[in-house]
């Protein structure tokens, strides 16, 4: 059992999101394209892998034919699929991730850096390997006066330059911003980024909006005590930061917690947590000029509810390379919903339940990420019952579809729960914290 730390890459073996990335249940015919979907890889499908439609529709078990064609045709097909797990050597707490355009990995491990300030662990080789011993994972965060350990540490890697972000919180001290342009090799800062107040749960993230001395604008998030998140702009990097906006239309009651900001390829930045109208529903909140001012946009909640839970301000974005929108969330019932959007948020589909069917008690953490058009995947923890949290990825590779097929695997293996704690999903429990994190590398 693994109950320090998400302190581990999942790799989920399968075709890539990049590129090339309902009705009534009827008896299958006596042959079905899921019997031969492995054959390839010599062998049955996982037992920790489960092919489905929205609402736990298990798609091995019902026809796949809907308006008198099938719907697994093009990037709908099934694909065979096996999710895995690999140590980095080190615990964390509340881990974040990201990967450069060279294919190595970054994440944050809490307090086992230099002086024990927040490691920055490189993970090499592991894309693309085929055995375990390919792969090699290191602290490259070798600051000459490293920045003491945070009470959020945060690592986030800009998909447009690769300049990795090292970003700590300090809570009453403010907060911090250190960078590397060479895959870890140096580091330069750190930057002040203080606020006004008690800094908490901060988000970071780039786009290519426009700005004046940095090829990419980078905003960052946090809750700052105030009824709303507040939010902060730089131009030139993260060497200097504008002053802490309103993360929200003026006049917001959503609350000051937020989930991951992203930004589009547009140049828009999204991030997502509850409505303005006092906290009621969840809400997408859009910045089209660098993070200045920001618009709300509800989310389709009023059949799902929203969780009561510590995942209650969970409301997590995405966009793909199309600048379409991507949204999850928990519901009322502690299952996890998907919705996207075309418009930039101004309208959403009606959002589906993404979990498998094997009966999950409950889910949290929430987590998503995209790839090329319609090609999402989708992280969260699943209580298979008794407090067995297991870790689960669900990708959609046609989000689009008229019914969408949705691959699910298990990312540890059964019997090796990566937590047992009461209602841990749901609570502040082991290494996860506040939040999980997820991405998408250059090969989907």
């Amino acid at each position: 059992m693994r109950v320090v730390a998400l302190s581990m890459v999942s790799i989920l073996i399968m075709a890539p999101l990049g590129g090339c990335f309902g009705g009534e249940e009827q008896v299958l015919e006596d042959f079905s394209v899921f019997d031969s979907v492995c054959s390839e890889s010599g062998g049955e499908i996982s037992n920790t892998t489960w092919y489905h439609y929205g609402n736990a529709t298990d798609a091995t078990k019902v026809s796949d034919i809907f308006n008198g064609t099938s719907v697994l045709v093009g990037d709908n097909a099934p694909i065979c699929a096996i999710g895995t797990y690999y140590g980095i050597g080190m615990t964390t707490f509340e881990p974040t991730i990201g990967v450069t355009s060279s294919d190595n990995l970054y994440m944050t491990s809490w307090g086992n850096g230099a002086a024990g300030s927040t490691a920055i662990v490189r993970c090499s080789g592991m894309v693309g390997m085929s055995n375990i011993s390919e792969y090699v994972c290191e602290d490259v965060y070798s600051a000459l006066l490293p920045v003491a350990n945070s009470n959020d540490p945060y690592v986030y890697v800009d998909p447009w330059t690769d300049r990795i972000m090292k970003f700590d919180m300090h809570a009453l001290l403010g907060m911090t911003v250190e960078w590397s342009d060479n895959e870890g090799q140096s580091w330069t800062g750190p930057s002040v980024a203080t606020g006004w107040s008690v800094q908490d749960h901060q988000t970071i993230a780039s786009s290519p909006y426009p700005a004046a001395f940095h090829q990419t604008t980078w905003v960052f998030c946090v809750n700052g005590n105030y009824p709303y998140p507040v939010c902060s702009a730089s131009n030139d990097g993260g060497l200097t930061w504008g002053p802490e906006l309103p993360g929200t239309p003026s006049n917001c009651e959503s609350g000051g917690l937020t989930g991951h900001i992203t930004g589009s390829e547009n140049g828009n930045f999204y991030r997502g947590n509850r409505g303005c109208d006092g906290g009621e529903g969840y809400s997408i909140y859009r910045s089209t000029n660098g993070g200045i001012t920001w618009t709300e946009h509800p989310l389709p909640t009023e059949n799902t509810g929203t969780a009561e839970t510590w995942n209650f301000e969970e409301a997590q974005v995405a966009t793909d390379s199309e600048d379409n929108v991507h949204a999850f969330w928990m519901g009322f019932d502690n299952m996890p919903y998907y919705s996207y959007s075309k418009d930039e948020g101004g309208t959403w589909s009606d959002p589906i339940m993404i979990a498998p069917p094997i009966g999950l008690n409950g889910t949290g953490f929430p987590v998503v990420t995209a790839g090329s058009a319609g090609k999402v995947a989708l992280g969260y923890l699943g209580d298979s019952g008794g407090d067995t949290w297991n870790g689960y990825l669900t990708v959609i590779t046609d989000a689009f579809s008229d019914m969408p097929l949705l691959t699910t695997v298990q990312v540890n293996a059964w019997g090796d729960p990566l937590d047992t704690s009461e209602g841990c999903g749901y609570n502040r429990c082991g290494g996860f914290g506040d939040f999980n994190d997820i991405v998408i590398d250059q090969h989907g």
